[in-house]
């Protein structure tokens, strides 16, 4: 894991459904966030090798915290190893209202950890959702957001119905102070987020 700072960690794993395409890295990220009232796993996918070691360590933490653990999703096509972590923690999966339809797994809405605001891109209806996670400045995001070699590029959905009301709605993240940026793939982003995120905008203007 990439400690981001103390109490948020980054890691990445390989999707167990990559199919080689060109657009997409296998390797996709994860977010474990010490909020104050849970331990917080993000679209979390366990690692191929290491997997005990790796789980042990998780249990390190969860023991450490005396918190409950919370399972979130950033779109409803990233389940992942969610329900298995869920079962095994003693949890439910929280995703998005809008893709409750979507997933074969049971989810629950209603409040988030401390810390969490979500962030829903218009323009669509995938249901995916970024999360603001407050104290780090750090933005978790699926899909919409990837990173690159020359930093952060838009990724729209090819269902994208609405551009306008897209960009306009990526627009706001600038109201927002963001430090970091947790991309689903790509390599993220550690710092400079503001500027990472508006250069992305305005390539995609």
């Amino acid at each position: 894991m990439i400690e981001v700072a103390p109490g948020l960690r980054y890691w990445s794993a390989p999707h167990p459904r990559w199919n080689g395409a060109p657009d997409w890295p296998e390797e996709v990220g994860c977010v474990l966030y010490e909020a104050a009232d849970a331990l917080v796993l993000i679209d979390p996918l366990l690692p191929r090798v290491g997997e005990e070691a790796f789980l042990a360590e998780l249990e390190r933490d969860v023991a450490r915290l005396a918190r409950p653990v919370a399972v979130l999703l950033t779109a409803p096509w990233h389940a992942r190893d969610a329900p298995a972590l869920a079962e095994r923690f003693g949890t439910t999966v929280w995703a998005n209202p809008a893709a409750h339809a979507r997933l074969p797994l049971e989810t629950r809405a209603g409040p988030l950890p401390d810390g969490i605001e979500t962030f829903s891109p218009r323009g669509g209806w995938e249901g995916d959702v970024a999360f603001y996670l407050r104290p780090h400045r750090a933005l978790v995001v699926a899909e919409f957001l990837m990173g690159g070699d020359s930093g952060l590029h838009v990724c729209p959905s090819p269902a994208l119905e609405h551009r306008d009301a897209f960009a306009a709605s990526l627009r706001t993240l600038r109201d927002r102070r963001i430090d970091h940026v947790l991309v689903g793939h790509g390599p993220p982003v550690l710092g400079d987020g503001d500027r990472r995120i508006d250069e992305a905008l305005r390539a995609f203007a």
